[in-house]
């Protein structure tokens, strides 16, 4: 079984150096998909409201003989339930649906910053955290003003913020930002997926050099830099394949050759315009 290293987030949360994504795993099939990942050596499972697929993690988390104390299931309070009665519904929620009587890691999933509140469904993260039904608290998708301005009203800073991360778009005003104020950087679509992206010569370069595959080469990028990825695969060969990282690594310049791929967004994710429910 593979071993994934953990950091610290500033909650004192072991947090695991890469996870699964979930989105698309639904179904019987979703189950043993995610099964197969616990099974492997994957500890944190990301989900949301929005992925339709909260009952089919937990499932999954009570199917897998592991102890419910190693993993992290995640999941995120969509746009619709921004404010602070209605986050504490869909936590709620979310904990029925899994059947689990904690969340590990709970996120805002996006901003939405025309509706105005998320500072009040932070707020009652905060609450729900004090009352132990959410372990740690994040957000997904907020840039700096948004974050700062969470810390500035609450005086509680996120442990997590999940962003649109790959070698195309490296965010590295972000994940500074992040570094000074003690918030990790999660990764979403770490392998730029429907890209050109694995195609690129440098990273078949540095594949053979390591002796790995252009995936590879990609996801440890994503932990050298001090983010953690969270790849989605239902196939359980591919699941090892992109959990196998931690033996080898990239020189600094490697690392600065990958993250000169840069040239920006990859889908109409601006937190400061879009927007979903």
């Amino acid at each position: 079984m593979l071993n994934i290293p953990t950091v610290t987030l500033n909650d004192g949360t072991a947090f695991p150096e890469l996870g699964l994504g979930t989105y698309g795993l639904r179904g019987e099939a979703g189950v043993a998909a995610v099964v197969a990942a616990i099974q492997s050596g994957y500890r944190l499972l990301d989900t949301a409201v929005n992925y339709e697929n909260e009952r089919e993690v937990g499932e999954a988390v009570r199917e897998s003989g592991v102890d419910r104390d190693e993993l992290l299931v995640a999941t995120k309070i969509p746009g619709r339930s921004h404010g602070y009665a209605e986050a504490i519904d869909s936590t709620t929620g979310s904990l029925a649906l899994t059947g689990l009587d904690h969340l590990d890691l709970s996120l805002i999933h996006w901003p939405n910053p025309s509706v105005d509140r998320y500072v009040d469904t932070w707020r009652a993260m905060i609450d729900l955290r004090e009352q132990g039904k959410i372990r740690s608290i994040g957000v997904s998708n907020f840039t700096e003003q948004m974050l700062t301005r969470l810390i500035d009203e609450t005086g509680v800073t996120p442990s997590v913020n999940q962003v649109e991360l790959h070698p195309y778009f490296p965010q590295g005003a972000l994940r500074a930002f992040h570094a000074a104020h003690g918030i990790r950087t999660e990764s979403w679509s770490p392998l730029a997926r429907r890209s050109e992206l694995l195609q690129e010569q440098v990273l078949s370069e540095l594949a053979e050099i390591h002796g790995v595959t252009p995936t590879q080469v990609v996801l440890r990028w994503h932990v050298q830099i001090g983010s953690t990825p969270i790849p989605k695969s239902a196939d359980a060969e591919r699941q090892r394949e992109n959990a196998d990282i931690f033996g080898f690594e990239l020189t600094l310049d490697e690392v600065g050759a990958i993250s000169a791929l840069e040239r920006g967004r990859l889908w109409d994710g601006d937190p400061n315009t879009h927007e979903e429910m």
